[in-house]
């Protein structure tokens, strides 16, 4: 890969290991989630990444990452964050996972509105067509029916937008703070946060072991996911790294046939491969605009 193409191709390889990670957890959170609540969930998932990014800042000596100079920044985000990843827990229990998935990707969307504001990233059409497609390809997937819409749909789109002020703090923490610090601070405060809200009545339940192991598999693959993230925000624009997360949809649909029985339809087909060709385009786009453009594109 040429030079100036590097940056979007490591990226994109960053966020296949995202997919990954949420894919996995998705189905780790639908296990754990008939034994336990979504604050309970965000409780263990919190305290297991406590303990990893612990140990990883100990052998790695990268305590110094830590600082408390954006402090106020962090904490809108994991406020952001743990609301909407609450919101997600408990739509994976009650919904299909493929229509989880495709209204968690309206945030796309809510991204390419807030990022020219907060991150001072330049709207451009082509931006603006492939978001749009992609958004179309996760209408199509989910087919949400809005003469029954239920409590699932409703979190599971109100998510979204938790999510998309979640990408954007991130990417504004990425210009200054190093992984190590977002990821310790990640951990310690939605560990706080859970705890206050799942022992607010005096009650946190205990797993069991097998829901343990579901618990351990959410907490590593949560970690994996921010961290994947991070790093494929800090090589390109916001406005880039969300599009390719649309190949969770298709990978999470499968695991949906394969795990859940959920049906295999044309509509899931024709969506998903809307989504897979927005992502190439959107791709080919920010290649292009670093080539013609370099100055303008390290703007961004």
């Amino acid at each position: 890969m040429p030079h100036n193409q590097a940056p979007v191709g490591r990226a994109a390889l960053w966020m296949v290991g995202a997919i990954l990670s949420f894919s996995s957890m998705a189905i780790a959170g639908r296990e754990a989630g008939s034994s336990l609540d979504t604050f309970e969930i965000m409780t263990y998932r919190s305290f297991v990444g406590v303990i990893i990014v612990c140990v990883a800042l100990t052998l790695t000596r990268s305590w110094n990452q830590v600082r408390i100079g954006l402090f106020s920044l962090h904490m809108i985000r994991n406020l952001a964050h743990f609301t909407g990843q609450n919101l997600w827990f408990y739509a994976v229990t009650v919904i299909p996972l493929a229509q989880v998935f495709a209204l968690e990707f309206t945030s796309p969307l809510w991204v390419l509105l807030l990022s020219p504001l907060l991150l001072g990233e330049r709207m451009t059409r082509p931006k603006v067509v492939v978001a749009a497609l992609g958004f179309i390809g996760a209408l199509v997937v989910a087919q949400p029916n809005s003469g029954q819409l239920n409590v699932g749909v409703i979190t599971a789109a109100v998510s979204a937008i938790f999510f998309a002020l979640t990408i954007i703090t991130t990417k504004k923490l990425t210009q200054s703070e190093q992984i190590g610090s977002i990821l310790f601070w990640l951990t310690i405060m939605q560990l706080g946060m859970g705890l206050a809200m799942a022992g607010w009545d005096g009650q946190i339940s205990v797993p069991s072991a097998a829901t343990s192991r579901w618990l351990l598999l959410i907490g590593c693959a949560g970690l994996t996911a921010h961290f994947c993230v991070t790093k494929a925000l800090s090589l390109a624009p916001a406005t880039v790294v969300v599009p390719i997360d649309f190949c969770r949809l298709p990978i999470i649909a499968l695991l949906g046939i394969v795990l859940y029985n959920e049906n295999l339809t044309l509509t899931l087909i024709a969506g998903s491969l809307l989504i897979l060709v927005a992502n190439y385009f959107n791709i080919l786009n920010a290649v292009s605009t670093k080539t013609t453009h370099p100055t303008t594109a390290k703007s961004q």
